[in-house]
């Protein structure tokens, strides 16, 4: 039977560890984006190089200046050994017994290590010729004749009063050391010269230059750690000031004009907060002038535009009875009278979009929404300017795949945005066929005005929504209006949550797309009409084939 094992639970991987593949672009942005640790790493980054030159220069130097004293000290121990060693020689009595001159120069050895401390040593007879006489050569314990190289031999060899010196390897109990090798010759009356090496150690000048070393790099990091925290809390005093400037800035250019700067003290930040403070209290009140001001005017136009229909209604009354009898009057009179009930009538119309205007600026329309199909409205707006564009030569088509189904709106308000874009096609488009798309999608209803007239040059579409703006200054209006409805129907598409947008070409005409959204809100994807036009011949073949619109079928 078998027993099933249960696998052993993982440990979770910390995020910090499971994100270090995004660390580079935090610390990019970080870096981008904070002045208090941009400066703080550059400043760790230039103590760092100059702490690590500084210390590398103190520690090659000390290290030198070890090795120096070190080497003086052997040369000095060795050259006094050497000496006393020779002067013992000297005044021995010369013999002629193997065993007295053996004794002799073991005498010598033990009294030259015990002045010299060298840590080994080691004689060599230089004469090859056999002798007697002549001691043996001897090797102290812990001598390794490797070391004496050929080269320091032969110096040795070759100068009787010159002590010579090499770097070399000694073998310790420990392992292999750094050491001093100090050759010279001693000479044995009537045997000759020998070889003297002398073997100094220098682990513990080893061992004092890490401590030295190890004493300075600790030092080193503790210093750029200080330095560190040091620019941390010297920027910190500086950079919140400024961070609570910026947020400060953010916020007065957001619209909040009752935020100011805290001051503290009288120094060069307190300065600038009292300055800035300053700007803010004049901005503020600038602004407060202007609103006032606004204000004002708004209230001058809606009161004027008051006052003036009861007095435009009477007159308007005058004057479509003397319209009325215009038959009865010459025929110079007649042409008054029409001439007076045409600009009365457009009168009444300036002052009704010059009261709609100041009721946006006011902030106090409201729309009255109703269910409302935009297929069917545009086909009525269509039916009520079908005699102005007979009267322009235009043939206006219908293209309606979708946009059948009832949508919450206000009717007047988008019934008057068809109307403009209409009317303002019909006035520019020379005569030239007129093509009005209805389509929709499952957020948003849309209605497009493409005509194709002398359209307008790049840039000026930017200004077609302004109010009282013409492309040409020179050209009168045909049809009447006020210069304000463009820029009436933006503030009715934006107050339904929609927008209202323009593509124009000189010589190709212009194409006005109003986008409403279906459930309320605001609008989150794209209108269900493109808004420019690639192919216009595309466009004039399906108005073509466009075939009345039976409204009785189907919503889309």
């Amino acid at each position: 039977m078998t027993t099933a094992t249960a696998p052993t639970p993982r440990r979770p991987v910390p995020t910090v560890v499971r994100g270090w593949r995004s660390w580079p672009g935090r610390l990019t942005a970080l870096w981008q984006r904070s002045l208090r640790f941009r400066t703080i790493m550059i400043t760790l980054a230039l103590t760092a190089v100059t702490v690590l030159v500084a210390f590398i220069w103190m520690a090659l130097a000390i290290q030198n200046e070890l090795f120096q004293s070190r080497l003086r000290q052997a040369l000095s121990s060795a050259q006094r050994a050497t000496v006393a060693a020779q002067t013992e020689l000297d005044a021995a009595v010369e013999t002629d017994d193997p065993v007295t001159a053996q004794n002799l120069m073991n005498s010598v050895l033990r009294t030259l290590s015990q002045q010299s401390a060298a840590d080994a040593f080691a004689s060599y007879r230089i004469d090859t010729d056999a002798s007697s006489l002549a001691p043996q050569n001897i090797d102290s314990v812990g001598f390794d004749p490797a070391i004496v190289t050929p080269e320091l031999r032969e110096l040795v060899r070759s100068n009787v009063d010159t002590q010579w010196w090499q770097s070399v390897p000694l073998t310790t109990e420990a392992g292999q050391g750094p050491g001093i090798l100090v050759g010279q010759q001693l000479v044995v009356r009537g045997v000759g010269p020998y070889e003297l090496y002398l073997a100094y150690n220098l682990e513990g000048a080893s061992a004092t230059l890490a401590f030295v070393q190890v004493t300075l790099w600790s030092a080193g990091l503790a210093l750029v750690a200080l330095i560190g925290g040091i620019t941390w809390f010297v920027l910190r005093s500086v950079t919140v000031p400024i961070g609570e400037a910026a947020e400060t800035s953010a916020q007065l250019a957001a619209g909040d004009l009752g935020v100011r700067l805290p001051v503290r003290g009288d120094d060069e930040l307190a300065v600038l907060g009292r300055s800035f403070n300053a700007m803010a209290d004049s901005i503020q009140s600038q602004i407060k002038e202007l609103a006032d001001l606004s204000l004002v005017q708004q209230r001058f136009v809606s009161d004027v535009s008051h006052e003036l229909r009861t007095p435009l209604t009477t007159i308007r009354l005058a004057a479509d009875m003397i319209n009325d009898q215009r038959e009865s009057f010459d025929p110079a009179t007649a042409r008054a009278a029409e001439l007076l009930h045409a600009q009365v009538q457009r009168f009444e119309g300036l002052l009704t979009d010059l009261l709609e205007i100041s009721r946006y600026d006011a902030g106090s329309v409201q729309l009255e929404l109703e269910p409302t199909s935009l297929a069917h409205l545009a086909e009525d707006v269509i039916g009520s300017l079908h005699q102005l564009a007979e009267q322009h030569g235009s043939d206006v088509r219908l293209l309606a795949p979708g946009g059948h189904s009832l949508v919450e709106m206000d009717a007047r308000r988008v019934r008057r945005i068809v109307r403009n874009l209409l009317g303002n096609a019909i006035e520019h488009g020379e005569g030239r066929p007129i093509v009005v798309t209805v389509d929709s999608d499952q957020s948003a209803v849309a209605l497009g005005v493409r005509d194709y007239g002398m359209g307008m040059r790049p840039g000026e579409a930017e200004h077609v929504f302004d109010r009282f703006w013409r492309a040409d200054p020179s050209r009168t209006r045909t049809i009447g209006g006020s210069g304000l409805g463009l820029s009436i129907a933006l503030g009715d598409a934006r107050l339904h949550g929609g927008r209202l947008e323009v593509w124009s070409e000189l010589g190709r005409g212009s194409h006005f797309v109003l986008t409403l959204p279906r459930r309320g809100g605001r609008l989150a994807g794209p209108s269900p009409i493109t808004l420019d036009v690639d192919d216009d011949s595309a466009s004039l073949e399906a108005m073509g084939l466009t075939q009345p619109i039976d409204l009785a079928r189907g919503a889309s």
